[in-house]
């Protein structure tokens, strides 16, 4: 029950995610997600068969301690956003804000709707906290194509950028890497970010 419910929470948290950067994507001028029938919350059209069911699924049957999913990304022309550089970080940084503000409202009803993450309803929305800032801060690592790379590029020199950013080809190598040979890089911040939270 719980498993089913963690796959659950998951599944929505990043389809919001997504969401949420076809949003400001459109607010900033780009209108290619809208036109691909992104800028919604169906579920049917975000969800990514490996991404969203087969990897969570086995994250959870091998007893990894931690657990993240994600959709199909939305198709983005960052040519087509207003501010330059700016709007592509703009862009990023809305799936993991949104995210956190998730993890925010769920902190919130954990501590003082449903009586402390010790009750029932408690250990299922401090669940819903955890798994959103797993996703947040798993997606501002500064690896490409996470949106955390996008928003590190803004900082860059101009003539790093690019090279930085090309560098996608070795970024499943080197998440598989963090996530098995660094796990602390996502589990201390999570901690963190909870125990501030709840």
């Amino acid at each position: 029950m719980m498993n089913l419910f963690l796959i659950i929470i998951l599944l929505l948290s990043t389809i919001v995610h997504e969401y949420s950067h076809a949003w400001v994507a459109a607010r900033l001028g780009d209108d290619t997600a809208t036109r691909a029938g992104r800028l919604t919350l169906n579920p049917l059209v975000h969800l990514d068969l490996f991404g969203s069911i087969i990897l969570p699924g086995l994250l959870l049957f091998v007893g990894s301690p931690v657990v993240f999913g994600y959709a199909k990304p939305v198709p983005i022309n960052f040519n087509n956003l207003r501010g330059g550089y700016k709007g592509v970080a703009k862009t990023a940084l809305a799936g993991p804000a949104a995210n956190f503000i998730l993890a925010i409202v769920a902190a919130v009803a954990t501590r003082y709707l449903a009586g402390g993450p010790n009750s029932d309803w408690g250990q299922l929305l401090f669940l819903a906290a955890m798994i959103n800032v797993v996703l947040m801060v798993f997606n501002l690592l500064p690896i490409p194509p996470l949106d955390g790379s996008k928003i590190l590029a803004l900082v860059l020199p101009e003539r790093w950028r690019y090279s930085y950013l090309a560098s996608e080809r070795w970024s499943l190598l080197i998440l598989l890497i963090v996530i098995i040979v660094f796990p602390d890089l996502i589990y201390y911040p999570v901690t963190w970010l909870m125990n501030l939270l709840i």
